[in-house]
C-alpha cells in the first residue's frame, strides 16, 4: 500500500473509532423498566390552583405510609427555580396512600423551597435555598420584614416549627450559616446532615439531634470527598451510609456518617435526587443529562444496589425526547416504599409521579 493509501486508511479508521465513541456516549441505557406509571394520582383539590401542579422539588414518606410533597407554591417561573415569593399557597402537602390530600402548611414561609425529608418520628424537615433579596422584582422578605432563605426548618407533623438552622437571608460558610442548602437527611440517632450546595460552599454539614454543629466536610472540586453542587443526600441501607448526589460531578458519592470517603459511582447518571431504602436498593434521578451534558447517560430514574453499585433498572424521563431542549425536566425528588413503589417529584414536567413494580 502506498503512503497516501496508508494515510487514507488510517484516517478512515480513526473516524470510525470517533464515530463509535460518539455513538456509545449517546446511547441510552439498555436496562429493563419493570415499573408502571399510576395515572391520575394523586387527587389535587380544584381549590388548589385549579388542581394543576407547578414545580415540585421533593417527596418523602412518613412512618404511617403517607406521602409528603414539597413544591414551589404552584409556580413555574423562573423555570427550574420557581419561587414562592408573591404567592400564599402552602408548599408542604400530605397525602394518604390513596392520593387524598390530608393537610397542608408553610404558606408565605419560603422563597425557594428545596431540601426536604421526613424523619422516623414523622417530623418534616425543609430548606429554603433562596439567596436573593428580590425575586422577579419582588422583595423576598416575609410579612414581618424578615428575609427568607438560607435556612433549614424542622416542623412537627401538624406544621409547628420545632427548630431552625442557619440565619434568615444570611449567606456564609460557618457553623451556623449556609449558602443555598439543597438537601437534608436525618440519621436513626437523630443527627442532621445538610448538603450546602447551591452556592459556593460545596460541603456537607452535620449537626446533632438538638441542632448543635458537629462538623463539616467537603469543598469545591472533583476529587474524592470534594463536591460540585451536591444536590441531595440520603442515609439508609443496612450499613447506614451517607449517599450524596454530587450533581455537577456526574456521580453519587458514598461516605460513612463521620464523613470518611468510601466510593464514587458514575453509573447512575447526573444525580439530582438520591434515596436508599432499607433493603439496600439505591434510587437515583437524573434530570439533566443530554447529548452535551454528561453524554452517554439518559434522563430518568436509575435503580440499583447500594452495596455494590450494580444498576438493574431504568425508568425513562417523561419528556426524554426534549432533553436537548429543556435544561431540567424530570424528578428532583425521589422516594420509594418497602414494596418498591416509587414517588418522583418533577420540577420540569410539573407532576408527582407514582410507579408500581409489575415484574
Amino acid at each position: 500500500m502506498s503512503h497516501a493509501g496508508r494515510v487514507r486508511f488510517t484516517l478512515v479508521a480513526l473516524l470510525a473509532v470517533v464515530a463509535a465513541g460518539e455513538a456509545a456516549r449517546t446511547q441510552q441505557p439498555q436496562l429493563p423498566n419493570p415499573y408502571r406509571l399510576v395515572q391520575g394520582w394523586p387527587t389535587l383539590p380544584k381549590s388548589m390552583n385549579g388542581g394543576r401542579w407547578g414545580e415540585l422539588i421533593r417527596a418523602d414518606l412518613d412512618p404511617n405510609g403517607n406521602i409528603w410533597v414539597f413544591h414551589r407554591c404552584f409556580n413555574t417561573v423562573p423555570a427550574g427555580a420557581a419561587t414562592c415569593v408573591g404567592r400564599s399557597e402552602p408548599p408542604i402537602l400530605q397525602f394518604d396512600p390513596s392520593g387524598k390530600l390530608l393537610r397542608s402548611f408553610g404558606g408565605e414561609m419560603f422563597a425557594f423551597p428545596h431540601g426536604f425529608t421526613v424523619d422516623a418520628e414523622g417530623n418534616v424537615w425543609t430548606s429554603d435555598a433562596n439567596a436573593n433579596e428580590t425575586v422577579l422584582g419582588m422583595s423576598a422578605r416575609n410579612a414581618n420584614g424578615v428575609m427568607r432563605g438560607q435556612q433549614v426548618f424542622k416542623f412537627s407533623p401538624d406544621g409547628k416549627v420545632l427548630m431552625t438552622l442557619g440565619k434568615p437571608g444570611v449567606r456564609g460558610n460557618g457553623p451556623d450559616t449556609f449558602d443555598g442548602p439543597t438537601g437534608i437527611a436525618v440519621a436513626p440517632n437523630g443527627d442532621i446532615f445538610v448538603t450546602d450546595g447551591h452556592g459556593k460552599n460545596d460541603r456537607v454539614v452535620k449537626f446533632s439531634k438538638d441542632g448543635r454543629f458537629i462538623k463539616t466536610w467537603g469543598r469545591h472540586g472533583a476529587g474524592p470527598g470534594k463536591f460540585d453542587q451536591p444536590h441531595d443526600i440520603s442515609i439508609g441501607g443496612s450499613q447506614g451510609r451517607v449517599f450524596v448526589a454530587d450533581r455537577s460531578n456526574n456521580r453519587v458519592q458514598i461516605f460513612d456518617q463521620d464523613g470518611n470517603f468510601i466510593a464514587a459511582w458514575k453509573q447512575f447518571g447526573r444525580p439530582s435526587a438520591v434515596y436508599v431504602s432499607r433493603d439496600d436498593t439505591l434510587y437515583v434521578s437524573d434530570s439533566q443529562s443530554n447529548s452535551k451534558v454528561n453524554a452517554g447517560m439518559a434522563r430518568g430514574i436509575y435503580v440499583g444496589s447500594a452495596r455494590d453499585g450494580t444498576v438493574t433498572a431504568f425508568i425513562p424521563d417523561p419528556d426524554l425526547d426534549q432533553a436537548d431542549v429543556n435544561r431540567i425536566s424530570g424528578a428532583s425528588g425521589i422516594v420509594a416504599d418497602d414494596k418498591g413503589t416509587i414517588y418522583a417529584a418533577d420540577v420540569g414536567t410539573h407532576n408527582l409521579r407514582k410507579y408500581v413494580k409489575v415484574k
